[in-house]
């Protein structure tokens, strides 16, 4: 692809649209906006002219920086309301970031394609979950076996930071499965997200420095052109998010945006696999 202004003002103008969609997400549905930022990332990057792998390293790497941001950014609008349970946050924040940093480690290590093959499959899931008309029960409450909370935290942790996401895709429908109620397991796991984001993009920015290839404006694989494009309107819309959780009851809103989301997982496992 020729990059001129006329070609190169839609990729800025989609990278600032991802930032603004993923941060309302973020608030409004606990999904996470890296699940939005990481494939927009990944296709710019490609438009770019890097490589599959190079590029879904560096997609994954920027977005673990919007979500630290904008994590606390969503976490704060939810504490305001009282939605966010400071016994769970204590008890999965360490293992959460330990878990993170191992993933960041590995995201920056291993081919770029295991990536897309990791974020597409857990994508298709995370759409099923979301186009189903009621989240299962599994127990009434979170196990209270020594060992059980933190191997959840660490899980979470570790394929959230591979996918370039905060904690809520995965942790919001975890907690919920175990009866903790909707609101504050979106505002739980908002604040959980600043303990992905941080350690997996220092990670990343570790793994990636001298790497070749890279964008201009790369620190490891984090791209701060991108970060700076991204984060002011993600932090923006975050709390309005946050503010139509707690108005709304977005069903039709999680089935559409399943759709979206079963769509591009399938095509990033093309890219994968191709």
């Amino acid at each position: 692809m020729e990059l001129t202004f006329a070609t190169l003002l839609p990729l800025l103008a989609g990278v600032m649209a991802a930032g603004a969609v993923g941060g309302l997400l973020a608030g409004l549905l606990g999904v996470g906006g890296g699940i939005v930022i990481v494939p927009v990332l990944f296709w710019v990057f490609g438009a770019l002219g890097l490589p599959p792998g190079l590029g879904m390293q560096v997609a994954v790497a920027t977005s673990l920086v919007t979500v630290a941001v904008t994590a606390f950014s969503s976490a704060r609008a939810h504490h305001t309301r009282g939605a966010v349970d400071m016994a769970i946050f204590r008890r999965w924040a360490p293992f959460m970031a330990a878990g993170a940093l191992a993933g960041g480690g590995l995201a920056g290590l291993v081919p770029g394609r295991v990536l897309l093959l990791v974020f597409g499959t857990i994508a298709l899931l995370v759409a099923w979950n979301l186009a189903r008309p009621q989240a299962r029960i599994l127990a009434p409450a979170l196990p209270s076996a020594s060992g059980a909370q933190p191997a959840m935290a660490g899980a979470v942790g570790l394929v959230s930071a591979m996918m370039g996401i905060g904690s809520g895709t995965l942790g919001v429908p975890l907690l919920t499965a175990f009866s903790v109620p909707v609101h504050r397991a979106v505002g739980t796991a908002a604040a959980l997200g600043l303990g992905i984001g941080v350690p997996a993009a220092a990670a990343m920015v570790l793994t990636g420095l001298g790497v070749a290839g890279r964008p201009p404006g790369s620190l490891g694989y984090v791209n701060l052109i991108a970060v700076a494009l991204i984060l002011p309107l993600s932090v923006l819309c975050a709390p309005l998010g946050a503010r139509l959780a707690h108005a709304l009851e977005p069903v039709w809103i999680k089935r559409a945006f399943a759709l979206f989301l079963c769509l591009t997982s399938l095509r990033m496992l093309w890219s994968a696999l191709g």
